[in-house]
């Protein structure tokens, strides 16, 4: 049944007038700890829908959830409001499973404060805690719901002392479950006075009272007055500083109500939280934003998707001003200005005007003619909005600087499948990056190979499945090819003769070449030692040419050759029948000559790699490195806890890496990625290369 102070959404509850009358709550958590389940009880406890799970009015949980055709669950943000004591709570829903942490950030940005869910019958992952830990830097308010109360292996206590162990001492219980499976609350409920946990949470609340004498007072023996200790508690909540933890159970309603009211009281509203940092397009630092409906409209794109019937569709956060339906706005993204050019999306500035403007309501939108500073609302027909992107006015473009994406570090060769995919295969891929930024796609130029770097292989199979069927762009999955260097071991002679005669003018060209190897990074050089014009002056920077291309191509298994001195010491012409095409040939020819006459070598490039560690799985990832022929560097402690390994790896020995590093420390781990140099790769593994070239 609906509380008393909640009623059913409707078109024009979701349109509010002060943006104090909104609030904006972000739910993170393990996959499986209920998260969507709660989302839609809170729902049927609003009377937004009739209960949960039903289907009288169309809308049921699938309503909140991003339609995906794999069995990953729950793989994209969402948004579900409701209306609570004539406040709208905007319930932003985000994917348990670590490949989707891209979404979670989104919805972090979005959001003003945050519900960590955990399951009664489970555990504290290191992902959450990651996660808690982010929170925590920013000073976001955030509560404990320990949901599943009704598992048959629910153990709440246990639950509630792990997150205290996790989280820290501020993470305190605010009511219990009685006997007969109410809630009952510790400061205000009858008969908790003798429970140890009142005068624990008492106490927790006392010292983050604004009221300096309130502690003496309590210890003095002082019976505080419980609207006191509950005013101060919201505050607290609101800071930052103290996490309430509320037990819910979705399918009985326990504690919805109570979870409800928190959010109202005690969570703030969105001109309670500090805006993100707005700058010009040029890069200046703009004043401040306020969430002020008669402000400078800045809103940003926290999550960008396609509908076939109306084109791309953006999800966003209105920070600043209002948008208007058919309003022109600005559209800017500038992901390299603030990450550099390796960000994977090019920077943009046009201006577009507001198409379809709504409320989003899990996978419906209801119309709306104006959406105000502090709420979310649904952006259409925005052809090229991105997501991360910021609208702002024409007149007066702004640039919100983005939230930092997770860096993708599990790389994906694929192909079109057949030749119609691949006239259709590039254009998908744009606007498929463009909704997920933690996605990037590299055409590499030395494989030939086109790669998607993802976060892990559910994000993999996530991007691939979006590709066909909501693109129709079938692609197949090849091996990785990392890009290897050739070198010549030592010095070698080598000649060249292209000479041919077919009728007409023939094709003459011979040229004599010795060539060295220079140290690493050397590059290459090309020296003229001719003498007496037996290679003509105008065909020398033929040769040369002739000698680039070869080096390009390689000479043993179709890799670059690199760092190395040529010298043209001799050669001959014809008088008719020499052409630079002649001598680009006679070069390379001469170059693949001198390279059977000394042992060519392949490189393999290195990657600088630092991966942190709970400090109890430092010794394994170091033997693991160790197999994947990398050179440890050092360690170093970060934290209480954890420790940072540094190492030289070979990217050969890295393609999978995000996946096995995951698996053996259990989510735990995380490492980072840059190229170091290139080494001479064993004898053994580059026959075994040539072989497979």
């Amino acid at each position: 049944m609906a509380d008393k102070h909640s009623r059913r959404a409707t078109e024009q509850d979701l349109g509010v007038e002060r943006p104090d009358r909104i609030r904006n709550v972000v739910l993170v958590g393990p996959t499986q700890s209920g998260k969507t389940t709660l989302v839609e009880a809170l729902l049927a406890t609003a009377g937004a829908i009739p209960r949960a799970g039903s289907v009288e009015d169309g809308t049921t949980v699938s309503d909140f959830e991003e339609g995906e055709h794999t069995h990953h669950r729950s793989t994209s943000l969402s948004v579900a409001p409701l209306v609570h004591a004539e406040v709208k709570i905007n319930l932003l829903d985000t994917p348990g499973y670590a490949d989707f942490v891209g979404e979670v950030r989104a919805g972090l940005r979005a959001a003003d404060c945050a519900l960590f869910v955990i399951g009664a019958n489970d555990t504290v992952d290191d992902a959450t805690m990651a996660l808690w830990r982010e929170c925590g830097q920013v000073q976001m308010p955030r509560a404990v719901v320990v949901s599943k109360l009704d598992h048959a292996r629910a153990d709440p206590d246990a639950v509630v002392a792990l997150a205290r162990a996790s989280f820290g001492d501020k993470v305190l219980p605010v009511y219990v479950v009685a006997a007969d499976g109410s809630l009952t609350g510790l400061i205000t409920g009858d008969g908790v006075e003798g429970d140890p946990r009142r005068g624990e949470l008492i106490e927790g609340v006392i010292e983050e009272s604004e009221d300096e004498t309130l502690m003496d007072r309590y210890l003095g023996g002082e019976q505080i007055d419980e609207a006191v200790l509950v005013d101060d508690l919201e505050r607290a909540v609101a800071r930052g500083s103290f996490h309430p933890v509320v037990p819910v159970c979705a399918t009985t309603g326990v504690g919805l109500a109570e979870l409800l009211d928190l959010c109202v009281r005690a969570f703030p509203a969105p001109g309670e939280h500090t805006c993100p940092e707005v700058f010009t397009p040029a890069g200046a630092t703009a004043d401040p934003l306020a969430c002020d409906p008669s402000g400078p409209l800045v809103a940003e794109v926290v999550k960008t998707s396609s509908d076939p019937y109306v084109g791309r569709v953006s999800l966003v956060r209105v920070f600043s001003g209002a948008l208007d339906a058919d309003l022109p706005v600005h559209v800017s993204g500038h992901f390299s200005s603030f990450f550099g050019a390796d960000a994977g999306h090019d920077d943009h500035d046009e201006d577009e005007r507001i198409g379809v403007l709504g409320h989003p309501f899990g996978a419906q939108q209801v119309p709306a003619a104006r959406v105000l500073a502090g709420d979310v609302a649904v952006v259409g027909r925005l052809s090229r909005a991105e997501t991360g992107d910021t609208l702002s006015d024409p007149e007066r473009p702004l640039v919100l600087k983005p939230w930092t994406m997770p860096e993708p570090l599990l790389p994906i060769a694929i192909e079109a499948a057949t030749r119609s995919d691949e006239d259709k295969l590039s254009s998908a891929l744009s606007r498929l990056a463009a909704e997920d930024p933690s996605l990037r796609v590299e055409h590499s130029a030395e494989t030939g190979q086109l790669v998607l770097w993802v976060l892990g292989e559910a994000h993999a199979e996530v991007a691939l499945d979006r590709l066909q069927h909501r693109y129709g762009v079938a692609v197949e999955q090849c091996d990785v090819v990392v890009p290897l260097r050739e070198c010549l071991a030592g010095p070698s002679k080598g000649h060249g003769r292209h000479v041919k005669q077919s009728g007409g003018h023939g094709q003459y060209a011979i040229c004599d070449l010795e060539v060295e190897p220079l140290p690493q990074g050397g590059g290459f050089e090309f020296v003229n030692k001719v003498v007496g014009g037996a290679v003509p002056r105008q065909f020398v920077p033929s040769v040369e040419k002739g000698v680039r291309h070869q080096m390009e191509r390689g000479v043993r298994a179709g890799f670059p050759l690199v760092d190395l001195r040529v010298t043209l010491v001799d050669g001959k012409a014809h008088s008719v029948d020499s052409s630079d095409m002649a001598f680009q040939s006679a070069g390379a020819l001469a170059l693949r000559d001198a390279a059977e006459g000394t042992t060519v070598s392949l490189l393999e490039p290195y990657d600088e790699v630092a991966v942190l560690v709970p400090d109890d799985q430092v010794g394994a990832v170091m033997s693991d490195l160790s197999a994947r022929r990398g050179r440890l560097l050092g360690n170093d402690k970060v934290g209480e806890d954890r420790t940072l390994v540094r190492a030289h790896v070979p990217q050969r020995e890295l393609v999978r890496y995000a996946i096995d590093l995951r698996s053996a420390t259990h989510g735990a781990g995380a490492f980072t990625r840059s190229f170091a140099h290139y080494e001479p790769m064993p004898e053994d593994q580059a026959k075994q290369v040539v072989a497979e070239r």
